[in-house]
């Protein structure tokens, strides 16, 4: 990683968030505004990034690797509401959401290359 694939990650990313930022704080309806709240910049920008330096077949493999915290984003977004309306602590709630989120998305990880390996050792035995 360079310095010049830093900065326009820098400014893609940050550019999606904080375009996110404004349309959330402009829209009248806050539904809308947690829509845009939960924008992807990070896989956005990832996948823009991957693609414009190695091509299509790559940002692939990165969209398809994004799925796994997306799934711990839904997770995290779950735990942060949980914890809020039973604790009403906003900095404890989102300390347990990062950590969900992380803690998840390893799991499904795992369990995906867990499924693989058990498929191979199948595939393996019948032969």
């Amino acid at each position: 990683m360079d310095r010049r694939d830093l900065f326009f990650r820098f400014l893609f990313g940050g550019s999606a968030v904080v375009l996110s930022y404004v349309t959330a704080k402009l829209l009248p309806w806050k539904v809308i505004g947690g829509i845009f709240a939960a924008f992807p910049a990070v896989m956005v920008v990832a996948v823009m990034m991957v693609g414009m330096k190695k091509g299509s077949k790559d940002a692939a493999k990165t969209a398809q690797g994004s799925v796994y915290g997306m799934i711990g984003g839904f997770i995290c977004v779950l735990t942060v509401l949980f914890s809020l309306q039973l604790t009403q602590n906003w900095w404890g709630s989102f300390i347990s959401g990062l950590i969900t989120w992380f803690a998840s998305s390893l799991f499904l990880v795992y369990m995906r290359d867990h499924k693989k390996e058990n498929r191979a050792s199948n595939i393996k035995l019948e032969h």
